[in-house]
Order: C-alpha cells, then sequence, then structure tokens
C-alpha cells in the first residue's frame, strides 16, 4: 500500500477503534457553550492505543509491513500527515460562523468543543489520541530501524529513549481523564494548532531526535549517564504528573488530600478557591517545568549531546510553554482578579522555584 493510503488507513482504524471500543463515560472541566452545562467525554484511549499496537505488532510478525515501514517511508507519511491536518483544519474551521479573521480562525479555531454522535468522538480527544498512537508507532519503527541497521550493535540510548518516550505517551493514555482539566482542553478551540498540531507535528516532530539518530551508531554513552539521564527523566514526570494529579483531585474532590498526605492550603474570596501549597505552591506552573525536563532527557539518552536535532524536542517545549504560561497569568488575572494577585504574591516564582 503506498504510505499515502497507509497512514490514511491508520488514522482511519484509529477513528473506528475510537467509535466502537467500550469507554466510560465521565464529567470533565469544561462547559458546553450554549447551556453551560459540564461536558461528557467518553474515554477509551488506552484500550483504542493497545489494540492499535498489537495489529501494527501482529502485521509485522506475518510479514505484512516491514518492522521499520514508518521510517523508511517517513517523509511520505509526514506529508500525508500534513495534507490530512490542513484538510481537517478547513473542514472544522471554515464550516463554522467566523470569530476574530479568517487567518486567527484557521489558526486558532471557531469551534470550542466539537463533538460528535452524541458525545462518542470528542474532537479535542480524538486528536490527542490520534498523535499519541501514530507517535508511538513512528518511535517503534525508528528505533526497529536502528537495531536493524546495527544488528547486535544497537545503542542502548535508543532503545532507553524509546522506553521513556513510551512511558510518556501510555502515562498520559493511562491518565486520560486527568488530561480533561489541562489548558488545552478548556482553554483553546480547534483549528490549524490543535488540529495540525495533533495530526502532523505531535506524532512527527516529538520523534525528532531519534529520527535524527536512528542510523547512525551507537556513540557509546557509559551506562551511568544514561541512568542519570533516566532519572532525569523521572524527576521531570513526578513534576509534571504531581502538579496535575493534584490539581485534578483539588477541581474533583476538594477536601481530599493530595497523594493521601497533603491536605490541600487554599486562598479563596468567598466564591472561588486557588490550590496554593504542594506543587502549586513552589511555582505557578511548575507542571511545565516538568514537561520541559522531560524533554531534555530525552535528548540526553541519544548520546550525540552537540547533535541539533534532539535537542529541537525540548527547545519546543521552551517555545511553546513559556508564552502559555503568560497567557495563562493573563487569563487567571481577568477570571480571578483580586484572589489571582494575592496568589501571585503567595507563590512569585513562574516556572522554575526560586529563579523564574
Amino acid at each position: 500500500m503506498p504510505p499515502f493510503f497507509a497512514l490514511v488507513a491508520l488514522y482511519g482504524l484509529i477513528f473506528v477503534l475510537h467509535l466502537i471500543v467500550p469507554g466510560r463515560w465521565v464529567t470533565g472541566y469544561a462547559r458546553d457553550e450554549r447551556s453551560g452545562a459540564p461536558l461528557r467525554y467518553r474515554l477509551n484511549g488506552l484500550r483504542v492505543a493497545l489494540l492499535t499496537l498489537a495489529l501494527y505488532l501482529g502485521a509485522g510478525a506475518l510479514g505484512w509491513i516491514p518492522w521499520d515501514y514508518l521510517y523508511v517511508h517517513r517523509w511520505e507519511a509526514l506529508a500525508a500527515a500534513c495534507a490530512l491536518g490542513l484538510v481537517f483544519t478547513g473542514a472544522i474551521v471554515l464550516t463554522a460562523p467566523p470569530r476574530r479573521g479568517l487567518l486567527t480562525d484557521l489558526f486558532l479555531g471557531r469551534r470550542e468543543n466539537p463533538q460528535l454522535a452524541g458525545g462518542h468522538v470528542d474532537a479535542k480527544m480524538f486528536l490527542y489520541l490520534v498523535g499519541a498512537v501514530t507517535l508511538e508507532l513512528n518511535l517503534l519503527s525508528f528505533a526497529a530501524h536502528h537495531v536493524l541497521l546495527f544488528p547486535g550493535e544497537a545503542s542502548p540510548g535508543v532503545l532507553l529513549h524509546v522506553a521513556l518516550f513510551s512511558w510518556f505517551v501510555f502515562d498520559y493514555l493511562w491518565f486520560e481523564e486527568v488530561h480533561l482539566y489541562t489548558y488545552d482542553l478548556f482553554a483553546e478551540r480547534v483549528g490549524f494548532k490543535l488540529g495540525w498540531g495533533c495530526l502532523t507535528f505531535y506524532p512527527f516532530f516529538y520523534a525528532v531526535g531519534l529520527w535524527s539518530v536512528a542510523a547512525r551508531p551507537d556513540p557509546g554513552a557509559p551506562g551511568w549517564r544514561l541512568l542519570l539521564c533516566a532519572l532525569l527523566f523521572f524527576a521531570g514526570w513526578v513534576m509534571a504528573r504531581g502538579a496535575n494529579m493534584q490539581k485534578y483531585w483539588f477541581k474533583t474532590q476538594p477536601e481530599r488530600p493530595a497523594f493521601g498526605v497533603l491536605p490541600p492550603e487554599t486562598i479563596e474570596d468567598g466564591e472561588r478557591r486557588l490550590l496554593v501549597n504542594g506543587f502549586w505552591g513552589a511555582a505557578r506552573h511548575i507542571n511545565y517545568l516538568g514537561e520541559i525536563t522531560m524533554a531534555t532527557a530525552l535528548a540526553l539518552t541519544l548520546g550525540y549531546p552537540w547533535a541539533l536535532g534532539p535537542w529541537l524536542y525540548p527547545l519546543y517545549y521552551v517555545v511553546l510553554l513559556l508564552p502559555r504560561q503568560r497567557d495563562d497569568d493573563r487569563r487567571c488575572a481577568a477570571k480571578y482578579g483580586a484572589l489571582w494577585a494575592e496568589y501571585e504574591r503567595r507563590v512569585p516564582y513562574r516556572v522554575i522555584p526560586y529563579l523564574y
């Protein structure tokens, strides 16, 4: 099958599985624009990912597709993803009423939380699911190419990179409900940024480090250095996952001690409350520091610290998250007023405790 149609078939398979595989219904944080009621979501991302992965591995074991198919045809697959992302953007934006001008609408979107089939498919959650599954398949295919190219001499750093990145992917899918309370889900609309971003940028650019070194030999990084990279990755994961979990529990069970040991400490104005201890007492966006730390560790595992390719991924997070932090602070200042000013006084650091 030509690579273009193979990618279309993959995205179609994920959509069909997402539609038919049993899932659980949960109530999210975002609200319907018209009714104001909290949106309901049908979540089955982990099951869909595991089924897709099983089908891919089965096809490889039977010899129907090469193990490194997505690496060998990476440019054609990227072109197909670009085309699908552009078609999706046009379809979801141009069929909605204008908001702020065509170019702005195309980039940021017009629809806030589009859902299909009576809520069985939420556009945002589906986009993230497609991106996560395709990223995982890219990682496995790129690593397979490296192993096939250097049999018996594969780089342990490449294998560690894939293992840690797979943890990142499946961690997101395992905690799928938690991400209903993150910035993307309640603050952004669906346009080029989110649509093309998840269909093209997320599954292909996130693998840019492995893309750039899969055909290179083992650089010979010592084991202790790889161990430090793994520890750095999990330090970042603790910050990102811990902060998101603490916020999730506070939103859904306000009196629950976080992690079973940390009672919530809050400030309030009689109507609204803000969390000011734990991760959210260290910095106002410490989860962003966690994301950047994980990305840095992933770049270092590959063992080519002077190569540009592996560093594009953590650099992207810096470029994305630091402006987002400022935008989120402005949004919260408008929403909470004096309460947010008090939070900024209590927690003066934006992202990095004692530094920024």
